[in-house]
């Protein structure tokens, strides 16, 4: 049984706090490792880590900030099939998935690190009459990243890339549920002393991390709940925040498509990491000239997805992270058969230990459903036929969330009128497309604050304005 404990200052040690949680393997319900619950004394340590290891962090050159983070990324792949091995522990994604996904988390991190490289830390502009502005781009100083379970390590290492390139130093907080990956991806690090920390634990560390007057922004991933109190944290201090919260994604289906091949993308966006990603398909609107079709595809499909322990050969489908969020996806189809739905595909779990449940289609929903309107983060797929594209893409936009959105069409007019979704990622024709190049920010109750590209690193430094008199290196004041 391990014992986790944090890392301050480039020191791991005990939580001040002794009563420990457990770690669950979701597979087989069985306590795998021990972690602190947290409390302030561990945040107030770990930010005063931070907070003197930033001046020094900040003074080397951009260049070498860069090389320290890409080393790092190349030590997170040569480890990256045991880190999906404990992420699967942890949570149960399985393991090929686990390892895909890390293996694009360190790309990203050498693409988000390597744009430092070009990003105008400092830009000088000449006016006519000789004098010059120089634009300066500060680093925060400590700041804060607090990440959620579905994915440990692509998480922390989306939101570390452009925090440390921009010159800031950081305190990480990981999901009590997820830990292990975590801790193993900062025993793989090797930058100076104090530039990065790991505070465990739930609530009792977060809060306070959150609300830390010397934490100058905090990068959020989780509940709208939880991201509406970190926000009113922040903003009593008038420090940054940037939140992506909850999401209940729409997918259009236009008439037009092929409806076999459409269902089979559809499926995979719902029922990947048994439905645990914040842009997972949540809600379905497809067209009625192929509505049948392509239901009837989405359900077979649904029943390729193999569930069972995330390390077995062919598993699709690993468990859900815990009773809890079982117990969600429970209450979701059965409030959705209740007021008249129709089960196609799943909609029960199977006998045995482990959190599982399978991948599950359902027909003849509607808004008054907790399944439409409500986050579910498992693997349902309910559907919605529509009279018509103007149908879907209005019914699609009425939603509190606004995270992304996925539209399959081959209409030109339908793709420029998708592009007007209140959605922070519009998808046409490919989910989870895209590259380095993309910035956005979650509409509605999913969040704010932009993130990606040239904004992480607006997001990560204080903008400052230098202005130079004509003449000043003779040393003469201008009246």
């Amino acid at each position: 049984m391990k014992t986790l404990q944090n890392l301050t200052g480039g020191v791991w040690g005990d939580s001040f706090e002794d009563t420990p949680l457990d770690v669950v393997n979701p597979a087989t319900e069985e306590v795998i490792a021990r972690l602190p619950g947290g409390c302030r004394a561990d945040v107030d340590r770990a930010v005063a880590a931070a907070v003197q290891a930033q001046p020094a962090w900040a003074a080397l050159p951009v260049a070498e900030r860069v090389a320290h983070i890409s080393a790092w990324a190349d030590a997170v792949a040569e480890h990256a099939d045991e880190l999906a091995g404990l992420e699967c522990r942890e949570m149960g994604k399985p393991v090929g998935i686990g390892r895909t996904f890390i293996d694009g988390a360190v790309a990203g991190l050498k693409a988000s690190a390597a744009q430092a490289l070009s990003y105008d830390f400092e830009e000088t502009i000449s006016h006519p009459d000789g004098s010059a502005t120089k634009i300066l781009r500060h680093p925060l100083g400590a700041t804060a990243v607090i990440t959620p379970w579905n994915f440990p390590v692509a998480m922390v290492l989306g939101a570390l890339g452009p925090l440390l390139a921009a010159g800031n130093t950081v305190v990480v907080k990981p999901s009590e549920r997820s830990p292990l990956s975590t801790v193993r991806l900062f025993e793989l690090l090797d930058l100076p002393p104090g530039v990065v920390n790991l505070v465990l634990g739930d609530a009792r560390a977060g809060a306070p991390l959150a609300e830390h007057a010397d934490i100058q922004l905090v990068h959020f991933t989780g509940s709208v709940g939880a991201g509406r109190k970190v926000g009113a944290g922040t903003g009593k201090l008038l420090h940054r925040a940037v939140l992506e919260l909850g999401g209940k994604d729409p997918v259009i289906v236009d008439a037009g498509v092929d409806p076999v091949a459409t269902a089979t993308a559809v499926a995979f966006g719902a029922f990947i990491n048994t439905g645990q990603i914040c842009t997972s398909m949540e809600r379905v609107y497809v067209h009625q000239d192929i509505a049948e079709e392509f239901i009837e595809a989405l359900a077979e499909a649904a029943g390729t997805y193999t569930v069972g322990d995330g390390h077995g050969e062919g598993v699709m489908m690993g468990p859900l992270v815990d009773e809890r969020q079982r117990d969600t996806v429970r209450r979701h189809v059965a409030d959705a058969v209740e007021r008249g739905a129709t089960v196609r595909a799943g909609g029960s779990e199977p006998d045995g230990k482990g959190f599982f449940y399978p991948a599950t289609v359902l027909t003849g929903v509607d808004e008054s459903m907790l399944v439409m309107t409500e986050e579910t983060f498992g693997p349902l797929a309910p559907v919605v036929i529509v009279s018509s594209f103007e149908e879907g893409l209005e019914r699609a936009a009425r939603s509190r969330f606004g995270l992304a959105a996925t539209v399959y069409t081959r209409d030109p007019d339908h793709v420029a009128a998708a592009t007007r979704l209140p959605a922070g990622v519009v998808w046409i024709n490919q989910w989870q497309g895209g590259g380095p190049e993309r910035l956005y920010e979650p509409a509605g109750d999913s969040g704010m604050g932009a993130t990606g590209a040239r904004a992480a690193y607006d997001a990560a430094t204080r903008p400052a304005s230098v202005h130079i008199a004509a003449g000043t290196a003779s040393g003469e004041p201008r009246r």
